[in-house]
Parts: structure tokens; sequence; C-alpha cells
């Protein structure tokens, strides 16, 4: 009896197999391929130095955040239609979190901390949904999916509360509430391992079923069990830390907002000239280039008013005054994470497409 063919063909990618095969679906594992090249790059004690700092920190993480403009401010018809809410979220934002400050600086750190938590188990959960969208798979099927992307996250996080502080922190130190529990993150393994293992039969028994492989999907989980477990479990060093973490979840997002516009705008005659100029062939320059320019700004304004830690790359903002006082604090740091907080709560807003033209019809990114 001859076996049954698995077709390969016909992926249910955002954008081209090439695009999200390198920008969305690889991060992960590049990042830990250069962990295995150099290894000695990474060592616990070399902590991450201002070049990688500019790299991973400036230039993808701060970066990332900003290309949300493309999908909402600069994007005139979203703007029209929810114009209450794009206005209203950066100045609720920052009125919560002057009294978040005034409450206690480690009180708006750990909700901070916790809200950018949540964005990014959030957003894994929302790419497998993505991938997940062509396939005729049950309700049980979809259910195991879910299990396992929440499990590759929520585990690892468990498991850095359950033991306590690594060598790296979220933002700063103590951001998260620590509880004595190492026996029993000890234990969550075997649960983890099972569900894991779940996954790859029931895997198994789709691709069987339904005689085709859906690729991306699996590789995204795969992305995302391997750069949670080692980032914050296997490995314990601020520089693989920061690397898996932000390239895992920046890079791709960003892939995302790219998709996208180029669907939406980059046709004649439709969109504004200047969305159709940044989603060409040649307009990737500057849709990367606004980021890191409002990136650098926004940390530029951090560093001088605040951490004063890199003034030698931010020499534009060395002149800041610096206060220690506690009620300018609670006013400016608020401030300077107005578009940190805005990306994080607007997320859960702008991927929830029912009738997309594009096929994106379940609730997705951030949702």
């Amino acid at each position: 009896m001859p076996l049954p063919t698995i077709a390969v063909k016909r992926q249910p990618w955002i954008y081209s197999g090439w695009v999200d095969g390198l920008f969305i679906l690889f991060p992960p594992f590049a990042a830990l391929l250069a962990i295995w090249l150099f290894p000695a790059a990474f060592q616990v004690s070399g902590g991450v130095n201002l070049a990688w700092w500019v790299i991973l920190v400036l230039f993808i993480d701060v970066s990332h955040v900003y290309s949300t403009i493309y999908r909402t401010y600069f994007d005139g018809d979203t703007f029209q239609k929810r114009r209450r809410l794009f206005i209203a979220v950066p100045i609720i934002s920052w009125i919560a979190g002057v009294l978040a400050y005034l409450a206690g600086p480690l009180v708006f750190w750990r909700i901070l901390a916790y809200l950018a938590v949540y964005h990014f188990v959030r957003q894994q959960y929302g790419f497998l949904r993505i991938y997940s969208r062509k396939e005729n798979a049950g309700k049980w099927s979809k259910t195991i999916d879910s299990i396992t992307i929440y499990a590759a996250t929520i585990y690892p996080l468990l498991y850095w509360h359950l033991h306590g502080p690594r060598l790296f922190n979220w933002f700063v130190e103590n951001d998260f509430y620590y509880i004595s529990g190492a026996s029993v993150a000890d234990f969550l393994r075997y649960p983890y391992a099972f569900i894991l293992i779940t996954y790859v039969i029931n895997a198994i028994r789709e691709t069987i079923i339904s005689r085709s492989f859906n690729t991306p999907k699996h590789l995204l989980v795969l992305g995302t069990v391997l750069s949670w477990y080692f980032g914050i479990i296997y490995f314990n060093g601020d520089l693989t830390f920061t690397l898996l973490n932000v390239i895992s979840h920046g890079i791709p997002y960003m892939a995302l907002i790219w998709a996208h516009g180029r669907k939406q705008y980059y046709r004649p005659a439709q969109g504004s000239r200047f969305l159709q100029l940044l989603f060409s062939n040649k307009g990737i320059v500057l849709f990367i280039g606004l980021t890191m320019l409002f990136a650098y700004v926004e940390e530029g304004l951090w560093d001088g008013f605040v951490w004063r830690e890199h003034l030698q790359f931010f020499s534009l903002f060395r002149q800041l005054p610096a206060y220690d006082d506690n009620y300018f604090l609670a006013f400016i740091i608020p401030f300077l994470a107005i578009p940190q907080v805005t990306h994080y709560v607007l997320d859960g807003f702008i991927w929830k497409i029912k009738n997309d033209r594009y096929n994106w019809k379940e609730k997705t990114i951030g949702a």
C-alpha cells in the first residue's frame, strides 16, 4: 500500500516564503546559531556592551516600537476611523504612568514589565493564529496549538519567577515579583515536556489526515520554544537573553508591518504618496531609517534626562539636565515611556482583522 503524499506547496505565508522565512521565522534560529558559533562573545560576564546595545536595543527593540506608526498614525484611513483611540491612549498612558510612578518607581517599572511580557507572549500567539488561518483543523487541534505556544512562553517565565533573579532583567532590577519555589519550577518541566510531545504527536496526526505540512506554523512554534527556553532557562546571561528576546520579537514584528503595508499601499493611485513610497522597493531604507531616527531621539532623551549611561553615543543630548527629584522623574519617565506603552496598547486593536482583503480573518497580533 503506497504511503500518502504530503503537500508542501501553498503554504499560509503572510507575504511570501522568503520574506516570512528570513524575517519572521528565521530570527530565533539565527540568534541561536550566532551563540553556538561565537560562544566567547556571549560569556555571562560579558554583559551588553555599547555596540551590542546599539544594535539590539536601539536599532531593533526600540525601533520596532515605532514601526507601529505606519499602521496607525501614518495610516490616514485607520487614523480617521480610530482617531479617539489613537489620541486617548498616549494621554491616558502618561497620566496612568505618572500615578504609578508616584506610588513608587518600582510600581511603575513592574507594571511596564508585565505589560511588555503580555505583549511579547501574545505576539507569538498572534503569529500562530495567522499561520493557522487556512487549516481545517478541529477544535481539539487548535486548543493544543494554543496551549503549546503559551507553554513555550509562560513556562520559562514561571521558571524565572520561581527560581528568583537571573543575571538579567526585563527593564530594571527587581521589576519582576519573585516567589521562592524552585521545586515547583522543577516539577513544571514535566507537564511542559508533555505539552510539547502532545503537540508533535498531534502535528503528525494532522499532517497524515490533511496530507499537508504547515511549515511556517511548525517553524514558528519551534523557534518560540527554543528562543524562550534558551534565552531564559538554559543561558543565564544578559547578552544572550537580550539577543534572543529582541531579535525573535522585534524583527518579525517589523516584517509584519512591512508585509501589511506593502499589500495595503503599494498599488498605483491608492493610499498617500508617502506610504506608497515607504512600501516601494526602495522605500525599505526610509521604512527602517525613520524608525531608527525616532528610536535614537527617544533613547537620547532617556539617556540625557535619566540614565546617563551612553552619552558618548548620544552626544547631542549630553547637555540635558539630569535630576534625581522624584517628582521630576514621575513626570519625565512616564512621558518618555509613552511610545512604548502606546505600542503595547494599540497593538491589541490594530490586528483584530475580521474582514481583511488579505485573508487575515482571525484575531492576530496582540489581540
